[in-house]
């Protein structure tokens, strides 16, 4: 088999997969041995301690000198017997001392009960039997090391093949235009160069910072695309910078990749931990690092194209909601955005008010339709600034014609007093935007029980129905124009607080004859 230093992409990958098939069961025992230490320190169980030292001690040697025999050169494969005999004798020596201590603590266990170790540790020793028997097969491996494979070896190589030839041939995507602005930072000023010629070269916008300092202010002035972080920098260190990159609202999400001669696993995790997306060791491979660079660029951009789609959205999404309150009560769009399909509310008391322009129709008729509109718009704009002001409800405009509830859709305990406070202020701000045209008005009050709710699927509004809403209507047709027309019930509801004229009673389709009041303005 080739060696570690071949061109030959197959036979690269094809010795690793055979070191894995090897390594595999020695790194599952050593796994097995740290779980069963955590699981016995955490149940407070120090007498093993010993134990668990020498059995971590002999996992550490098998793994040491499966390694030391798997890094040997192909060309050193003629291994002498005696090699051979102490190969076998290293690696028996290993696993039986985690055997023989294990059994130990099994022993120990059982007789004092300490349920915390039985499963972790019958899972060590359960791998440690099966790697004895593994030992053979690996100084079997290691005589054959140049010779032609056993048919066992060859079957499995013959699969491994297969699988490493796929992954040869394998070419990466290209990347194309995934290029961005990078900042480089490293107090070394070959390497700034060295590193920042080879991202221009991929077409990339290069800035560079001597220092943690100069890094952090000038990620906080320019808008990059990514931070190629040194680690090891004098006074503010790659980690340092990192935490405080993160810790700025600004930066927070700024893809970060460390580099450090430090090519130690420890060392990637704190940086990881601390928020770094990836972690490169110096001196840096060309190809990786611009697989790593694209990677960390895509999920970037992909990431701002979400983040502008959902601004989007949540620009679209107000929009909405403000058209929705611009027709709805505030109330009812919060309890159709809660989910609420059926909105039908009962209101056992509330106040109604129609109101009418008097001559409208007439005066629309010699108006050009934008006049005509024109002055709709500022009555009815006027009114609903009335309608603001007390905290009233419009409900909706039919023509010239103007509803208003109050108690709805919140109960109030004073809506017939706001109702009545708005109409007498609704024939001065009539007189105002009708300028010469002498409009007037009609209005009608009544106070009593009401429905109010959703009606529609597809062009819905919020409307009132009921006895009350009827007879606000009949009383409003009953007016005289100038007058703010009001039932019993509604001057009962607001007592002393307006003056009222007393009608003769008069006769109200589908009420009978119902006793009236004109409320009475400072106009009279």
């Amino acid at each position: 088999m080739p060696d570690g230093d071949s061109e030959d992409p197959v036979a690269r990958a094809l010795l690793a997969f055979v070191r894995a098939e090897f390594q595999a069961p020695v790194a599952r025992l050593a796994g097995l041995i740290d779980i069963l230490v955590e699981d016995v320190t955490s149940a407070g169980l120090g007498s093993y301690d010993q134990d668990l030292r020498r059995m971590q001690a002999g996992a550490a040697r098998l793994s040491d000198r499966v390694d030391a025999f798997l890094s040997q050169p192909i060309a050193e494969s003629a291994t002498p017997a005696s090699d051979t005999a102490a190969l076998r004798h290293d690696l028996r020596t290993a696993v039986t001392t985690i055997l023989g201590f294990g059994e130990l603590m099994a022993e120990e266990a059982r007789e004092r009960g300490d349920a915390a170790v039985f499963v972790p540790l019958a899972d060590a020793l359960d791998a440690a039997g099966r790697m004895l028997r593994e030992i053979d097969r690996i100084v079997a491996h290691s005589v054959r090391r140049g010779s032609a494979a056993a048919p066992a070896d060859r079957d499995m190589l013959r699969e491994a093949v297969e699988v490493v030839r796929h992954l040869a041939r394998h070419e990466p995507a290209p990347r194309e235009g995934v290029v961005g602005r990078i900042l480089v930072v490293d107090d070394n000023a070959s390497m700034r160069d060295l590193v920042s010629r080879r991202l221009a070269r991929d077409g990339h916008t290069v800035s560079v910072a001597g220092s943690g300092e100069a890094a952090l202010d000038m990620t906080a002035e320019n808008g990059f695309d990514l931070m190629l972080l040194d680690l090891m920098m004098p006074g503010m260190d790659g980690l340092e910078v990192l935490k405080r990159t993160r810790a700025r609202a600004s930066t927070r999400t700024l893809p970060v990749i460390v580099i450090s001669a430090l090519d130690e696993v420890e060392a990637a995790v704190r940086c990881i931990e601390a928020g770094a997306d990836d972690f490169l060791s110096k001196p840096l491979n060309e190809t990786l690092l611009r697989a790593r660079l694209g990677s960390s660029l895509e999920r970037k951009f992909l990431r701002d194209r979400e983040q502008r789609t959902a601004q989007r959205l949540r620009v679209e999404q107000q929009r909405s909601e403000q058209l929705l309150r611009n027709v709805l009560p505030a109330r009812i769009v919060e309890r159709l955005a809660a989910g609420e399909t059926l909105i039908a509310d009962q209101f056992n008391s509330a106040t109604i008010l129609f109101c009418d322009l008097v001559g409208f129709t007439e005066l629309s008729a010699a108006l050009r339709p934008s006049e005509t509109l024109d002055l709709l718009n500022r009555i009815f704009s006027a009114f609903d600034n009335l309608v603001a002001e007390h905290g009233l409800e419009k409900i909706k405009t039919i023509g010239d014609a103007y509803m208003v509830a109050g108690g709805i859709p919140e109960a109030s305990p004073d809506h017939a007093e706001r109702v009545l406070a708005m109409a007498a202020r609704m024939p001065a701000v009539v007189a105002e935007a009708g300028g010469d045209s002498r409009l007037t008005l009609r209005i009608g009050v009544d106070t009593g029980p009401a429905v109010a709710g959703i009606i529609g699927t597809q062009k819905f509004f919020y409307d009132v129905w009921g006895d009350t809403v009827n007879t606000a209507s009949r009383l409003e047709a009953a007016c005289e124009p100038g007058r703010i027309h009001v039932s019993a019930a509604a001057r009962a509801a607001v007592g002393g607080a307006f003056a009222f004229l007393r009608q003769e009673p008069i006769e109200i389709r589908g009420k009978g004859r119902m006793q009236t009041y004109y409320l009475l303005t400072p106009e009279g």
